[in-house]
């Protein structure tokens, strides 16, 4: 016996990921509804490989009593106007906006790291994803952190331009094709050219100089992971299609050799250890798209600190930075609270 689950902001890329991994994971469904905007009312979208069509409702008149779980990746406009609605419905919420991360009444969850916290779901009857950026980051934390317990975190990431959606992507391809052909090039989507360019800017800047996207690393990594843990972020968004890169520099309380930790995340939940010292030895964002795995390569000791290791990782974004954590979490609910059968 399987979930009625639905999936809200189907049509969208990370809606479309959701659909493709609960096929792909084979998620006990009894039925499933794709669910967008008014704009999207009626179109089909395929379930995964499974050959199935769906065909899109409108969210506006979407009655969620009788559903399971709801996942939604829709944005925070509609999150705010309709999570509650599927909540009080008696439909659990696994949100992957920016919405309710901070809430404390709702649990901020990355499976592999803080499982435990779900139990606390039922006080809004809604669980939240974090942001792409942070899940693969405390993942690979994780289980560093119960070895020697880390002290301070310096991250610069290398975000690609799907974690700004369809609009991201369709910009970097225009750009790098009317730069072939000698065309002008003029932002939209980003603050500056994406193509051939980095950018040192992801989301709104605050009071404090440092950005949002950088201030969400360091707050989620809080409620996820340890309060005590003092994280510092700098995030830019760089010509690359999926996949998001992160630079790590660690500081332990207790020591940890290079080798110990590749050891420690060779065996981690959701890492894969990639770290061949010789040309081509690593992971790259190309490699790791379509990967369920938090890829992790370049462990090495940092001399200039005490107890200082330095790392890289890269997650497909869109998997773990988002709908896989997302189905990931649905599992672990239903393991834990919503057992069917």
């Amino acid at each position: 016996m399987g979930y009625r689950v639905v999936v809200v902001g189907a049509t969208g890329n990370v809606g479309r990921e959701m659909l493709t991994i609960l096929a792909e994971r084979e998620f006990p469904i009894d039925e499933i509804a794709a669910v967008a905007s008014s704009r999207s009312t009626g179109s089909e979208i395929e379930f995964g490989e499974t050959g199935k069509m769906l065909k899109c409702k409108n969210i506006e008149h979407f009655d969620f009593t009788g559903w399971d779980i709801a996942l939604f990746a829709a944005g925070s406009g509609p999150t705010a106007e309709y999570a509650p609605k599927a909540a009080a419905a008696g439909c659990v919420v696994i949100d992957n906006s920016s919405l309710y991360r901070m809430d404390p009444d709702v649990p901020l969850i990355v499976p592999e790291v803080n499982p435990d916290a779900i139990d606390g779901y039922t006080a809004k009857n809604i669980i939240a994803n974090p942001n792409c950026s942070t899940a693969q980051m405390v993942v690979a934390l994780k289980p560093l952190h119960d070895a020697a317990k880390i002290k301070r975190v310096v991250v610069a990431t290398y975000q690609s331009v799907s974690g700004a959606g369809k609009a991201g992507m369709d910009e970097l391809f225009e750009q790098s094709r009317a730069i072939f052909v000698g065309d002008q090039v003029e932002p939209r989507k980003f603050t500056k050219q994406i193509a051939f360019n980095v950018i040192p800017h992801i989301d709104v800047f605050l009071d404090d100089g440092s950005t949002k996207e950088e201030w969400k690393m360091v707050a989620e990594t809080k409620k996820i992971l340890d309060p005590k843990i003092k994280v510092h972020a700098t995030c830019v968004r760089v010509p690359v299609f999926v996949g998001h890169s992160e630079s790590l520099n660690i500081e332990f309380e207790e020591e940890l050799s290079a080798k110990k930790a590749q050891n420690i995340l060779r065996e981690a939940p959701g890492v894969m250890l990639v770290d061949k010292r010789e040309d081509g030895g690593y992971v790259t964002p190309v490699e790791c798209v379509g990967d369920y795995a938090t890829f992790i390569s370049r462990v090495r000791e940092d001399p200039t600190t005490d107890n200082g290791l330095a790392l890289w990782c890269v997650s497909d974004n869109l998997r773990k930075g988002a709908a896989l954590n997302a189905v990931q979490i649905a599992e672990l609910l239903g393991r834990r609270h919503l057992k069917k059968g």
